[in-house]
């Protein structure tokens, strides 16, 4: 069960829309021939529930939440390309599942304080559902740290030797220097050439056989969150010598926590570009003349963002009804700006929590449980006019 939030409320998307049994199955030996029996009945089940979900359009992105066998042979969605990749590569299929998971994290904590804060949708395999019909700055964040989850994953996978295509770096051998002098490559410096050349053959691949300005705009932010990942990478070294002289050193390149490319992209997100193709279709010009031309590290987009501020099915909008707000701040998630004015709802609850916690040899901690009562700020639903408007 994968875990997705909305708000401070949990979304819960389970890692295969489940038929009834299919998380009963029979695991002993015994039972091989039911289980056989079992799966392929999940399987067919599973085919017709992502055959008959509605949606906008299918996308790969939902490899987090499936296995790669079903993935490869029946979603909706995959372009040749993709799903060729995905048959001759099911243990990457692995690691890019895993790092959907990670990257869909990382997009709700960095939006978690935001009126849209990355919700994803049960059971639909576009998985952000038609809020990705609007080439927005959102959909432009999403498209940049998927494509920068992919490249993540497949490197970490890579260099701890779960893939047979991969290891470690070959080109990071032999002696090279940097500021504090000459160092030895060693160890195992992390593949990155690798993670960026399937994610883009994978990821790319279907905006590739699609000729429009949503498509180019999409390359484009693709190609901005696979740069982002090798822009963190780090020179680890350990040091030999008497007494740790660090006289002679052993490096290898290693990437920085996924979080420091979230950061950055999010760091995009607030400063994309506004574009509009050029008149031979093979590029951007600036929507506003008054700005700066965008360059490969910039997101772009195209159209301007809904409010979000109500439920709205045509463009994706959950609302904000029932988010949680912080009453004392004055920026997104203050009150008065998570809840576009409405006002909010407070509600005393109490929570226990872990206090006057004491180390005791060896070697355990022990705490003692205390009960705070605190206050929280939720927003008011719309009126119920105004939310029909709306929808």
């Amino acid at each position: 069960m994968l875990s997705l939030s909305r708000g401070e409320g949990a979304v819960r998307i389970p890692l295969a829309p489940r038929a009834p049994g299919c998380s009963q199955l029979p695991r002993t030996a015994a039972l091989a021939e039911g289980t056989n029996a079992s799966s392929r009945l999940c399987f067919a089940v599973v085919l017709v529930l992502l055959t008959l979900t509605p949606g906008v359009d299918s996308s790969w992105w939902y490899i987090g939440a499936l296995g790669a066998r079903v993935i490869c042979d029946n979603i909706p969605g995959l372009v040749n390309k993709q799903r060729q990749l995905c048959q001759r590569y099911p243990d990457i299929m692995q690691s890019v599942g895993e790092g959907a998971k990670e990257w869909i994290r990382e997009c709700q904590h960095q939006f978690r304080h935001h009126r849209w804060n990355c919700s994803t949708l049960d059971r639909d395999p576009t998985v952000f559902g038609r809020v990705m019909l609007r080439s927005s700055r959102e959909a432009a964040f999403v498209y940049a740290i998927s494509s920068a989850g992919v490249v993540y994953a497949i490197t970490r996978a890579c260099s701890q030797g779960e893939l047979k295509a991969c290891s470690c770096d070959p080109l990071k051998r032999g002696r090279s220097k940097d500021e504090r002098g000459e160092f030895d490559w060693g160890g195992c410096s992390d593949n990155i050439h690798y993670g960026i050349k399937f994610a883009k053959a994978f990821v790319d691949a279907k905006e590739k056989k699609v000729k429009d300005a949503q498509a180019l705009m999409n390359l484009h932010n693709n190609r901005c969150g696979r740069t982002a990942v090798k822009r963190f990478l780090k020179l680890e070294c350990k040091c030999h010598g008497v007494s740790g002289s660090c006289t002679l050193r052993t490096c290898w390149l290693a990437m920085s926590d996924f979080r420091k490319t979230g950061d950055y992209l999010r760091k995009k997100y607030n400063g994309a570009i506004q574009v509009t193709m050029n008149q031979d279709g093979t590029g951007f010009t600036v929507a506003n003349k008054n700005f700066r031309k965008p360059t490969k590290t910039d997101l772009v987009y195209f159209e301007n963002s809904p409010d979000y501020c109500v439920m709205d099915k045509s463009a994706g909008s959950l609302g904000t009804a029932g988010r949680v707000c912080n009453k004392l701040s004055r920026g997104t998630d203050g009150c008065e700006v998570m809840c576009c004015g409405r006002g909010y709802d407070t509600t005393r609850v109490t929570r226990i929590t872990k206090c006057e916690c004491k180390f005791h040899w060896c070697c355990a901690v022990r705490c003692k449980e205390c009960e705070d009562i605190v206050d929280v700020h939720t927003c008011k639903a719309p009126k119920r006019a105004e939310w029909l408007d709306e929808t």
